[in-house]
């Protein structure tokens, strides 16, 4: 009778966040995947056809650091970031019908899209030297690295052509932060390919981060300080887990480093995951917030990469995020009447932006999505809703105690 009276609780208690009840997440997969075509659609589309610089309209922060260098780069931020959250969808082979047809539209838009990218002689080739522009790039990278169908399928000249551009990177030198994974990110897709990789640019993020910049807990200081926001999963441990796996599939450089980062992010992923409220919101903390959902990249990440710690089932981190997609995605003004991305968190929010915001940048939501990457059979899509957290504890259910990561032990 007891058990019996816990089910009904918890139908009712699904029903009313808003993850809606039913005995496999289709439902969940299906809406994803219209919210990922809502976003990413206008770029890809646009990009394919040469159009991006022509049709994409480009908000400035209010405080923007040099809005002439910032717009010109805009379109390379909404290019990289949304290919970046898609290329593991687009790397997925059956499904329905429907899907399927909607990922080979996409294939074929990326093909386009990265070739025009890519190549001096189109109105969209981008801009690849500079700042802004190394930090972009590797996400164009980050996607060649998630997607290997995507780089086998670029002719031989567009591959040269990537390659060159990517070369191009590496007469700019990273801020001593996070950015040098992004360094990091573009050498693993030279070392993943086979193109000649530099060890050094590897080592330098590896190093500083595994040894040096590790504060506990799950986190690590974005350089010399500790910063109280969301990078750690926006850049950080994506980034790190990615490199490190890349090049240990060929060198077996740094095994223990991976092991290591593997422990480090789930529990990292266990924090992120009480981060989400019941109704998808989150604490608006530290800079990028406009990143949206882009923010729980590394808890989408770790989902994808199948490593979910044990605390965490994959049903309730599907239904955690897709609360956040709702919240943030929904919400009235996220998008122009045109289908662009206006800068917020919960709608159209300009005051939320910091100096170095761009439309391009919103693009980085696109992050949340990578889970789809992962089959409809696959049990993070298959397995009945399941509660997160933040809605066990606030329905007065009895949950374990929370407890910080201790690696000494």
């Amino acid at each position: 009778m007891r058990v019996n009276m816990i089910k009904v609780v918890m139908v009712l208690l699904l029903t009313s966040v808003g993850c809606m009840v039913k005995a496999q997440g289709g439902a969940d997969r299906k809406l994803w995947i219209s919210y990922m075509d809502k976003v990413a659609r206008p770029v890809m589309r646009n990009m394919a056809e040469d159009k991006l610089k022509q049709n994409m309209p480009v908000a400035l922060s209010d405080r923007i650091d040099n809005k002439e260098s910032r717009a010109k780069v805009a379109y390379l931020e909404a290019f990289g970031r949304t290919l970046s959250g898609i290329a593991p969808w687009l790397q997925l082979e059956g499904g329905n019908n429907d899907e399927v047809k909607l990922r080979d539209q996409y294939r074929q838009w990326a093909l386009k899209a990265i070739a025009n990218a890519v190549n001096p002689e189109a109105k969209d080739y981008l801009q690849w030297s500079g700042g802004q522009p190394l930090v972009d790039a590797s996400y164009v990278a980050f996607a060649l690295v998630r997607s290997p169908w995507l780089w086998e399928h670029l002719d031989t000249v567009v591959q040269k052509q990537v390659v060159d551009v990517l070369k191009i990177t590496r007469n700019t030198v990273p801020v001593y932060t996070n950015w040098i994974l992004f360094s990091g990110m573009i050498e693993a897709f030279f070392c993943k390919y086979d193109l000649g990789y530099d060890p050094v640019r590897v080592e330098f993020g590896v190093r500083e981060f595994t040894q040096h910049w590790y504060v506990g807990d799950g986190m690590y200081s974005d350089g010399m300080q500790f910063h109280n926001d969301y990078y750690n999963s926006i850049v950080i441990h994506p980034n790190l887990a990615t490199i490190l796996a890349e090049v240990n599939a060929k060198k077996k450089t740094y095994v223990h480093e991976e092991e290591r980062e593997t422990q480090i992010g789930q529990r990292y992923a266990e924090i992120l995951e009480r981060q989400i409220n019941a109704d998808g919101s989150y604490p608006a903390t530290g800079r990028s917030i406009v990143y949206r959902g882009g923010v729980f990249h590394h808890l989408a990440n770790i989902a994808l990469a199948k490593q979910l710690p044990a605390s965490l089932k994959p049903a309730e981190v599907r239904c955690a995020l897709t609360a956040v997609i709702k919240k943030t995605l929904g919400a009235p003004q996220t998008f122009t009447a045109d289908g662009w991305l206006n800068i917020g968190l919960y709608g159209k929010q300009p005051g939320l932006a910091d100096f170095y915001i761009t439309t391009g940048s919103l693009y980085i939501c696109s992050n949340i999505f990578v889970p789809l990457g992962l089959p409809e059979t696959d049990e993070f899509w298959s397995a009945p809703d399941a509660p997160w957290t933040s809605v066990k504890i606030w329905s007065g259910q009895d949950v374990p105690a929370d407890h910080a990561l201790d690696l000494r032990k």
